[in-house]
């Protein structure tokens, strides 16, 4: 059986294997998917694409067992070529909304094609800028032009963006005939957009370094615990609320700190400040909340961080915190769960199905509702045992969800379920 993988991102494998220098991305749990798939018992004969502007033209490589195959563009003439040289069985193609993506289910013609859903970016696009005020999310032709030479934050353009996103996706879904997914959240979505296709369920495989020991252990913290958010530098990911949750919990924990992960806010010196603050509208709010709201001295930022890095950044905190207003399964609190750390997340998309809420973490409930979140977060707080017993239950679903020998199996199951139907059997 032989199968090719569109992805979205060049991995480091495939960089490697390709002469290319392997840059820090994200993604890093395709690795791990990866990994799982080429080293089971049934794999297939694997090759791995994705789209790399450093490259001139089809620049192939292998390691591992699998070939990897770079194309400069995502042009549907350029994947045909390639399935044509290849003469794959299947092709899954690993997230649906970037251009990509269509261009390969086009070039597929008859060959089966599985469409694997990542985030629901209809959904991410209707909420992205859900609790932001009116004044953020206007841009002017000045702001635009700027924005043309040197990329902002701009907010109406980002939402042009998504929206462009959600388009390709509603695209690739309409002429979809296999799914896959892993949450109830993503199955409606198929249903609306795809009715016609068939879904098969398989859960993600995470980056390997959040399955072993250490796990996360309670410490004691006084009137200091940290809040941990994996990332806040878009509306979606609902940072603003966390705020406005703050000044509830100082009121009990004077000296908690919310460590969020990623960059500050951008400071160029007191020339460009006031142009860069005028560029990055979300930033600009944000920076303000903290400075109304008293909470100087107890927001940090981290820094990008690396798989490793991230993992000692959640055994270091008390509390992970996920206010999205748009998750299908956030591999952020997976990864979260995975070390035992307690979570408390918002009613977000799929975030039910991966955490039963008082049983392996706390849902609080609409994202926007910051007293809800601050009432939510200081109950965990407060246990006599810090969330240890929460954390230990969320670690054990995570484990089962994230199985990486189980989840290797399934999809390669659905593989051959899939030819299974092509041909009749």
């Amino acid at each position: 059986m032989k199968v090719l993988w569109l992805v979205s991102i060049t991995i480091p494998a495939a960089a490697a294997a390709c002469g290319l220098d392997a840059r820090e991305i994200g993604g890093g749990w395709l690795t791990g998917a990866l990994e799982a798939v080429r080293t089971a018992p049934d794999a297939p004969e694997l090759t791995v694409c994705s789209v790399d502007a450093r490259v001139q033209g089809l620049t192939t490589g292998s390691a591992g067992g699998v070939t990897f195959a770079l194309l400069p563009d995502g042009s549907a003439e350029g994947f045909a070529a390639l399935l044509n040289a290849l003469h794959p069985d299947l092709v899954h193609i690993w997230g649906t909304e970037y251009a990509a993506a269509r261009a390969m289910q086009q070039a597929a013609g008859a060959l089966p094609v599985l469409v694997g859903i990542q985030g629901v970016m209809t959904d991410c696009a209707r909420h992205l800028n859900d609790g932001v005020p009116q004044t953020c999310l206007h841009s002017c032709a000045i702001q635009r032009a700027i924005d043309r030479v040197v990329p902002g934050g701009l907010l109406d353009l980002s939402q042009d963006r998504f929206d462009t996103l959600a388009a390709s996706e509603r695209a690739v879904l309409q002429n979809a005939r296999f799914v896959t997914g892993r949450t109830y959240f993503d199955r409606r979505a198929v249903a609306e957009l795809a009715p016609d296709a068939l879904y098969y369920p398989c859960n993600e495989t995470l980056r390997p370094e959040f399955y072993e020991p250490p796990v996360w252990r309670p410490r004691t913290f006084g009137q200091a615990p940290v809040l941990l958010l994996s990332q806040g530098n878009y509306p979606l990911k609902n940072l603003h609320t966390v705020l406005q949750a703050l000044p509830t919990l100082l009121e009990r924990w004077p000296g908690l700190v919310l460590r969020v992960a990623g960059w500050p806010p951008l400071d160029k010196g007191p020339l460009l400040r006031p142009v860069i603050r005028w560029m990055f509208p979300y930033q600009t709010w944000c920076a303000r909340l903290v400075r109304q709201l008293g909470l100087e001295g107890h927001v940090e930022y981290t820094g990008p961080l690396n798989a490793a890095a991230m993992r000692q950044a959640y055994l270091e905190a008390d509390l992970f915190v996920l206010p999205s207003y748009s998750e299908n399964s956030p591999n952020s609190l997976g990864e979260a769960m995975l070390l035992g750390l307690p979570c408390v997340a918002s009613r977000a998309g799929g975030i039910p199905d991966m955490m039963r809420d008082g049983a392996e973490g706390r849902i609080y409930g609409e994202p926007g509702d910051a007293a809800a979140l601050a009432g939510t977060a200081a109950a965990v707080l407060s246990l006599p045992d810090q969330g240890a017993a929460l954390g230990a239950a969320a670690r054990t679903r995570a484990l089962a969800t994230h199985d990486a020998t189980k989840n290797a199996a399934d999809l390669i199951g659905i593989y051959r379920r899939i030819l299974s139907k092509e041909d009749g059997v």
